[in-house]
């Protein structure tokens, strides 16, 4: 049985990096947040060597997001009490929790509060769910439009689009299966960033690939795009992102 991937490792120039070999024609580099973890993705036939090079001509590239992804502010681990601090859409609130009876729910109390409604000794793992829910419901409940308006906008259609936990993307694309997925982290972080991630996804069913090509639609299609990009690299990470 013809193998999907084979995994392997390199280290270039003392940085490890981490070799895909899949069914792909190109060879992709990436460096990957929270601690700029180094990938390349390439065809079967190509040998370490090749990797090597390919790596040796973007150390620059490589080393300065790394740079980048170690400057980037994080949070401290919630531990979801009263008066900690928690992001919406680029806000910051304070959290209030009400212990009673009845259905476990986050309401919004003005501009400044995170009120969580739990039943006595809920415990962290739960509230967190509870957290994570409300966030998800409200990402769900503002893509649809942005869907709408992008998708119109740039002449394409997602068959499938969801919002997931991801460890080291703010966003994919299955270009075959036009399936789109947002990772969760972007409720915390200002609109317009969720909006550049929905746009760059979509933008990949036109070009699959990071080239001039792909960064000539952004700047057609987003001309701002480079700024909520550095917005969203500024903003800072939360614990479960960045603790991999």
């Amino acid at each position: 049985m013809k193998k999907d991937q084979e995994l392997s490792e390199l280290v270039v120039r003392d940085i490890h990096v981490e070799v895909v070999r899949k069914e792909i024609k190109n060879l992709h580099l990436a460096v990957y947040p929270p601690k700029g973890h180094v990938r390349v993705a390439v065809p079967f036939h190509v040998n370490d060597e090749r990797v090597r090079l390919a790596v040796i001509s973007k150390l620059a590239w490589i080393k300065k997001q790394q740079a980048d992804f170690k400057k980037q502010p994080r949070q401290s681990e919630r531990k979801m009490l009263a008066g900690e601090s928690h992001y919406f859409f680029g806000k910051r609130y304070l959290l209030e929790v009400v212990e009673g009876p009845g259905k476990h729910r986050i309401e919004l109390k003005g501009n400044r509060k995170f009120v969580l409604f739990v039943r006595p000794n809920t415990s962290l793992v739960n509230r967190q769910l509870i957290l994570n829910e409300f966030y998800r419901d409200q990402l769900k409940k503002r893509i649809p439009g942005l869907l709408s308006k992008w998708q119109d906008t740039i002449s394409v259609e997602a068959e499938f689009w969801g919002v997931k936990k991801m460890k080291t993307k703010w966003g994919s694309c299955n270009i075959g299966a036009k399936r789109i997925w947002l990772n969760l982290e972007l409720a915390k972080k200002p609109q317009e960033c969720l909006e550049y991630i929905l746009v760059h996804e979509l933008i990949h069913l036109l070009e699959r690939n990071h080239n001039d090509r792909f960064r000539a639609h952004m700047d057609a299609f987003l001309p701002n795009w480079k700024m909520y990009r550095e917005m969203l690299k500024s903003s800072p990470l939360g614990h479960e992102f960045w603790k991999y």
